[in-house]
């Protein structure tokens, strides 16, 4: 006996089956004691962060060549807060 619905319970299993098998995401990680993070990208939708970088120039020297840019890290903390030192005139 013929089942009706056979194409299309093929194509569905065919579908969970891709979604199933496709690998994970890895997190998208930033450090905070950067100010500026290099984007990779390896692929039409996969992309990594290299956040060690001090100045947008170090960077671009990095990207240079590359399938890259520069972004300013959103998560960045800033330098540790300077006190004000007493300067008797």
């Amino acid at each position: 006996m013929k089942l009706p619905h056979a194409p299309a319970t093929a194509a569905l299993t065919i579908l969970a089956a891709t979604i199933a098998l496709h690998a994970p995401a890895r997190a998208q990680t930033y450090d905070p004691s950067y100010p500026v993070c290099l984007q990779v990208y390896q692929g039409f939708v996969d992309y990594y962060f290299e956040c060690h970088y001090r100045t947008m120039a170090q960077c671009q020297a990095s990207a240079s060549g590359r399938s890259a840019q520069c972004v300013v890290n959103p998560y960045y903390a800033g330098r540790g807060k300077r006190q004000k030192r007493y300067q008797p005139y």
